[in-house]
C-alpha cells in the first residue's frame, strides 16, 4: 500500500479537482446560457467567438460573429460567409480544466503551480483561438475534410499541445523530480 500511495495521492486530487472545476463550470453554464425562445450562449462562448473575429480580423482574414438564434451557438463568418459555428466545447475551458487538474495533481511548489497554471490556461486559450482560425480558413477552401479536420486533426492540435504542456510541468516544476531522486 505505501508503494502505491504516490499514485493514490494523485489520483485522488486529480479527480477532487477535476469534479470541483467542472461542477464549477457546468453550474455557470446553467446559469449564463438560455434555450428558451432566444437563444443565448454563455458569455465565455461569446467570448471565444469575438476573440476569434478579433484574431481573424488581425490576419487579415475579414470576418465577424453573431448568435444563432436557433441554438447555442455562435455563428463565425469569414468573407461574409458563415463557415462554423462555436459551441460551448469550442471554448477550451473543459481542456483548461483537464490542463489544471493535472498539474495541480502532480503539485510542485504554490508558485509554479499559479504560474504554470495561469501561464498553460492563457496559451491553451490563444492556442484555441488559432485553431478555430485555421479550421474556418482551412474549411471554407476545403469544405469535403471537414470531419477529419475537426474530428482528428484539430483536436490533436489542442491536445498535443496540452500533453507538451503536462511533460514540461512533471520534469521541470512537479515534485516528481524530487521524489525520483529520493528513491535513488
Amino acid at each position: 500500500m505505501k508503494k502505491n500511495k504516490p499514485i493514490i495521492i494523485f489520483l485522488i486530487k486529480f479527480f477532487a479537482t477535476y469534479f470541483i472545476l467542472s461542477g464549477i463550470y457546468s453550474f455557470y453554464l446553467h446559469k449564463t446560457q438560455e434555450k428558451s425562445d432566444v437563444f443565448s450562449c454563455a458569455p465565455i462562448t461569446k467570448q471565444v467567438a469575438e476573440h476569434t473575429s478579433i484574431f481573424s480580423n488581425f490576419f487579415g482574414f475579414e470576418s465577424y460573429v453573431e448568435q444563432n438564434e436557433n441554438e447555442l451557438s455562435m455563428k463565425f463568418f469569414l468573407n461574409d460567409r458563415h463557415v462554423v459555428s462555436i459551441v460551448e466545447g469550442c471554448s477550451s475551458i473543459s481542456i483548461i480544466i483537464l490542463f489544471l487538474s493535472f498539474i495541480i495533481a502532480f503539485s510542485g511548489s504554490t508558485k509554479d503551480t499559479i504560474f504554470f497554471g495561469i501561464f498553460g490556461a492563457l496559451t491553451i486559450y490563444l492556442i484555441n483561438l488559432l485553431r478555430i482560425l485555421i479550421f474556418a480558413v482551412l474549411l471554407q477552401k476545403y469544405p469535403q475534410f471537414e470531419y477529419l479536420l475537426h474530428n482528428l486533426v484539430f483536436p490533436v492540435m489542442i491536445y498535443g499541445y496540452v500533453f507538451i504542456l503536462w511533460i514540461i510541468w512533471v520534469k521541470y516544476f512537479s515534485h516528481y523530480k524530487e521524489l525520483k531522486n529520493v528513491k535513488n
